[in-house]
């Protein structure tokens, strides 16, 4: 399963989710879907957006958790 790991991001960068909900022009209803896991899919264009308004890489916030184990 792959989550998305905003959390860690935003504290790097001192930033908070509506702050980065206006950056990227995102609602913060579909952000808070994100962050808590719930997204079942993210555009590539959601995900350029957020990496640039984080300045990170998408393996940043990606996270890849292995459920066989």
């Amino acid at each position: 399963m792959i989550r998305i790991d905003l959390d860690v991001m935003l504290a790097r960068r001192k930033m908070s989710l509506t702050e980065l909900s206006q950056k990227v022009g995102i609602t913060m209803a579909n952000l808070s879907i994100l962050k808590t896991g719930k997204a079942k899919a993210v555009r590539f264009a959601t995900l350029d957006a957020i990496c640039r308004a984080l300045d990170c890489q998408p393996g940043d916030i990606l996270i890849f958790e292995d459920e066989t184990t």
